[in-house]
């Protein structure tokens, strides 16, 4: 669909996603101190462990007096802040610039940037039990000062007081960026020495406000069925009044509503960190769904209020589920007490039910059959015969491909417990019965490709096309290949000793697009830092 910008003098393009809940910041202080590794074996390969992440855990010692001239001051073109933004900080007054300085973006702006030691039992779940937590409220962002490179330097220096016409007192300042986007509370920068190890807060900056927190925002489309004649368009925003959706030839469509609290969050005799520290308000999200939609058709849409107007935008999805007693496979605290709430009310799917993320969709000559792996998928489980049954109704003859996608993998080359073989014994038959010619997961942090591959065995090669592109030939099917593709992660995970039936492995950010006719489905891995295709393949049934 085409988006279209309103006559509203309010109207921008959107361009951004949501925001970010943790940022790693680019320093030699990212390497993990024996404390965290040591208390975190039961979360390994499960949410991704760094400082940043338990900086909460850590005890919030006495900063040294500090002197007169510190100041944190933040920079923007927009105030209040608009929409989708770049602030610069600015910390100065400082004596001594140290690689340990780090400036952390808070919100709500009256969060308690405090230590909360009554409340140690609450953060057991993030990692590490050493330590008293440091933060009552988690940071939404941080990064260390020496990203600007002339801060350790003191490459910035102003005399702050003179003595007659010789500088008596000099100090340094550093000034680094942040993206920010509007999240609908106020935000404040606050400025910490000592590392994520060993923090103390030095100043903290003024609130700043969003122009207009109840904005509608982060607009992204999906498919309703495999009609390919309806769409749903789901955004959020700061008010629950009923909004509304124009698209098409004048057709005017009003919006549904929902949203979660915290009360909506898992948690078990130790509250969850989406209950506490990580909780922030989600907003209202609104959905309606554009109907009468005709196949191979541009269609103009905007959405809002009646005098706020905006254009949408792509989305990509949370799939953390897994905690204690929530009913899934793995009894792990993966999704930190969300359970999936999140997801499924940002990002509705075409599923039977509530909390069943199950489901398939047919997309031009695609049939996709989605599965949860973090619900019960054995052979007498209800998704077990739901995934049966689907894939055996589908019609080859309208739609030849059949891609098979779930999230924890059957294959990686990745150390830990990224794979699980009761799983693979479970389900990896269906496939090979009903003749998949793509399987799909995530979970690891990376790019890996396999031969058509079943029971571990290659059951056969790519070879190259005229292109040198490698080409699995499915006229003679024999195993559906396999592809991870996390490479979207909060962290990258390396490779250990790859397996017989891994053909390409890229650890780096990135994204698998692919293009699908009745004839052969063409797919590239996009590095998403240099824009560059680093892989391709591509499927047949017996063209060349």
């Amino acid at each position: 669909m085409k988006p279209s910008t309103s006559s509203s003098s309010s109207s921008s393009v959107l361009n951004s996603f949501l925001v970010l809940l943790a940022f790693i910041p680019f320093s030699s202080s990212y390497l993990l101190p024996p404390s965290i590794i040591g208390s975190t074996v039961e979360h390994q390969n499960h949410t991704a462990i760094s400082s940043f992440r338990v900086v909460n855990r850590r005890n919030l010692i006495q900063c040294p007096n500090p002197n007169p001239f510190l100041q944190i001051n933040v920079s923007s073109k927009n105030s209040p802040l608009s929409d989708d933004e770049y602030v610069n900080v600015t910390v100065s007054g400082v004596f001594h610039p140290s690689d340990g300085d780090w400036v952390a973006m808070i919100s709500p702006s009256d969060s308690n940037v405090k230590s909360c030691p009554l409340n140690k039992i609450k953060y057991v779940q993030t990692g590490d039990t050493s330590k008293l937590p440091l933060l009552c409220h988690y940071p939404v962002k941080a990064q260390y000062v020496s990203n600007d490179p002339s801060y350790l330097k003191c490459n910035k220096q102003e005399c702050k007081k003179y003595n007659n016409t010789v500088c008596e007192v000099a100090t340094c300042s550093g000034t680094i960026s942040f993206h920010v986007i509007n999240i609908r509370t106020d935000i404040e920068f606050v400025f910490f020495a000592g590392g994520f190890e060993t923090p103390c807060i030095l100043t903290r900056s003024a609130p700043m406000k969003f122009s207009n927190p109840n904005q509608p925002l982060h607009g992204h489309v999906s498919s309703t069925d495999s009609t390919a004649t309806s769409m749903r368009l789901t955004w959020v925003s700061g008010s629950k009044e009923p909004q509304e959706v124009q698209y098409g030839d004048g057709k005017t469509l009003t919006s549904t509503i929902t949203t979660f609290s915290q009360d909506d969050m898992c948690t078990s005799v130790l509250p969850s960190p989406a209950k506490d520290f990580g909780w922030h308000d989600p907003g209202f999200i609104h959905s309606a769904v554009m109907t009468g939609l005709r196949p191979s058709t541009a269609y103009s849409y905007r959405y809002g209020s009646i005098r706020i107007m905006f254009i949408g935008i792509n989305h990509c999805t949370n799939v953390f589920r897994d905690y204690i007693n929530s009913g899934s496979v793995y009894i792990t605290p993966d999704s930190g007490g969300e359970c999936g709430v999140a997801y499924e009310t940002y990002f509705p799917m075409p599923t039977s039910a509530k909390d069943k993320p199950w489901y398939s969709i047919e997309q031009g000559p695609v049939h996709f059959t989605v599965i949860s792996t973090e619900h019960d998928w054995t052979e007498n489980s209800e998704q077990y015969k739901w995934m049966d049954q689907d894939m055996s109704l589908v019609d080859r003859s309208k739609t030849p491909w059949l891609i098979f996608a779930g999230h924890r993998p059957m294959y990686s080359s990745t150390d830990g417990f990224s794979t699980d073989d009761k799983f693979t014994k479970a389900v990896e038959p269906l496939l090979v019965q009903y003749k998949v010619d793509m399987v799909l997961f995530g979970h690891v942090h990376n790019y890996e490709r396999t031969c058509s591959v079943y029971e571990s065995n290659c059951l056969a090669m790519p070879s190259k096309d005229r292109n040198g592109i490698d080409t699995y030939d499915h006229s003679n099917f024999s195993a559906p290949m396999q592809a991870v593709i996390g490479m979207a992660g909060f962290s990258l995970d390396n490779f250990s000793q790859p397996g017989s039936w891994s053909l390409e492995r890229i650890s780096e950010f990135g994204y698998l697009r692919g293009h699908a006719t009745m004839e052969d489905i063409n797919l590239e891995f996009v590095n998403s830092n240099t824009r560059q295709v680093q892989d391709s393949f591509r499927i047949t049934k017996g063209q060349k």
